[in-house]
């Protein structure tokens, strides 16, 4: 009984490798990266974001978060704003051509992703979202518990 909970964790694990392994391929095939898209995707319908925002609003370190920046500069996708003399008020901004691609690669991307959930329906997704929020306050108290 002890170990039960591993194959718990162990399912949930593929689950996220397996819609991962979905999302990655989908998003290669738009010739983007996963950070590129996750950045993209988070800049998209906004005014842009501080890199701390950016930082904490998708699932990109810090220290990768500048390369992928500095490559979608390149491409013309995004561009920074200085908003004060403070470097680290810099804000990241989709470009004209940048909006045009969020336009081009979401809804189709959602689309390609939703197909994995198209057998589950209002009730089935409550019950997850119930177990999986249980889980996460679970996870987070123990958190906690260690830092004690």
């Amino acid at each position: 009984m002890a170990e039960r909970f591993f194959r718990s964790i162990r399912l949930l694990a593929q689950c996220y490798q397996a819609f991962e392994q979905l999302s990655a391929a989908h998003i290669r095939s738009l010739d983007l990266t996963p950070s590129q898209f996750d950045i993209i995707a988070t800049l998209g319908n906004t005014e842009g974001m501080t890199f701390k925002d950016l930082g904490e609003k998708t699932l990109i370190t810090k220290g990768t978060l500048t390369g992928v920046i500095d490559r979608l500069e390149v491409k013309g996708l995004v561009k920074r704003v200085n908003q004060s003399d403070d470097r680290r008020c810099t804000q990241v901004q989709l470009t004209k051509q940048g909006q045009l691609e969020f336009e081009r690669i979401f809804k189709p991307h959602v689309e390609h992703c939703r197909q994995a959930f198209r057998n589950y329906g209002e009730t089935d997704f409550v019950r997850l979202e119930r177990e999986l929020g249980r889980l996460k306050n679970e996870l987070d108290a123990a958190m906690v518990n260690n830092k004690e």
